[in-house]
């Protein structure tokens, strides 16, 4: 065991099948507007140093669920730090049913990641710092390519969520029916996806997330291991909050808003965000492009090795060859 953890603090889970990557501290910070969150920080692993890799989660995932990847970076340099989001994961729940997830605006996530970047990346991360974001994450690291841009290097997402398939009034449409209804008392109720489904070891069969089975199970051993990290349906809110993000990042201002170099990668089985308006949106992109990765389903982290090849093959190029 190789997690220094505050006796008093938030500790990680441990299991088996999924090693703690070498020399992790993990602790809390507190944003400006008191909402407590978990973070974990990795110190680079052997070679020149390359800065830092600030890994922000997609949508009810957790900091374990990333080790292995975290320790992927590490091999090549550079250092690691993530944090779970608000009402997910290890941080502060927001409402009474503590298994759904809540958020009251998209933007509430940019105010993690800032109140992250100056409280851990700051002072306590080498510089250049550069931003790696899945699905959820994906979306809120494209904004805050616009809301700061001197804050990362690049930004290297994976299937982000900038739209969903099947939505009958599109997003804002949707945007403003989910709001409706979280107005009139729905807020904090559930609004339930195939994609939300808690995972077992008898539903790896068929799922959208990923084709390894190993992976897969690894997830559901760490939250048999600490199911306080699970979570589950989205409510009304959230819904509305995120599809009116999905909605701004369809305006013909988004794509050249976004400043930073970007690299996003799309899913070629995605089931859960949509690849078709993530290559709508590399192609509109000023100083971003877009790959999309034959065979892969959703989360392209803890996809089978020969997906996660490809994945590190176009973040290496994209990344770690600048970073040089």
């Amino acid at each position: 065991m190789n997690a220094i953890v505050d006796p008093n603090g938030p500790t990680l889970a441990v299991v088996p099948s999924n090693p703690v990557p070498e020399g992790a501290r993990v602790g809390y910070f507190t944003t400006a507007d008191k909402v407590q969150l978990r973070y974990a920080t990795f110190p680079k692993g052997a070679g020149a140093a390359k800065g830092t890799i600030c890994l922000v989660q997609g949508r009810t995932e957790f900091i374990e669920k990333y080790f292995e990847t975290v320790a992927d970076f590490q091999s090549r340099g550079f250092a690691v730090a993530t944090f779970d989001w608000r009402g997910q994961g290890g941080s502060q729940r927001l409402i009474r049913n503590t298994r759904l997830g809540y958020v009251r605006r998209f933007d509430d996530y940019w105010e993690d990641l800032k109140a992250f970047h100056g409280s851990i990346l700051l002072p306590d991360c080498p510089a250049p710092y550069y931003l790696v974001g899945h699905s959820m994450g994906g979306l809120a690291s494209l904004y805050a390519g616009i809301r700061d841009r001197m804050m990362f290097e690049r930004i290297f997402v994976s299937a982000p969520m900038v739209g969903l398939d099947r939505q009958p009034f599109g997003m804002a449409g949707m945007a403003r029916l989910c709001g409706t209804l979280a107005n009139l008392g729905l807020a904090r109720l559930p609004i339930g996806r195939r994609g939300d489904k808690a995972q077992t070891e008898q539903s790896f069969a068929g799922n959208p997330l990923t084709s390894d089975l190993a992976r897969f199970n690894r997830s559901v051993e760490v939250l048999k291991a600490r199911p306080e990290l699970e979570l589950g349906a989205p409510t009304f809110r959230w819904a509305a909050s995120a599809f009116e993000a999905m909605a701004g990042a369809a305006t013909d201002q988004f794509p050249g808003a976004v400043r930073i170099p970007v690299l996003m990668l799309a899913a070629a089985r995605d089931e859960i965000v949509s690849t078709a308006a993530i290559e709508t949106l590399g192609l509109r992109m000023r100083t971003g492009r877009h790959v999309v990765i034959p065979g892969a389903r959703h989360e392209m982290f803890v996809e089978n090795d020969a997906i996660r090849a490809q994945v590190f093959a176009a973040f290496d190029a994209f990344i770690t060859e600048q970073s040089a």
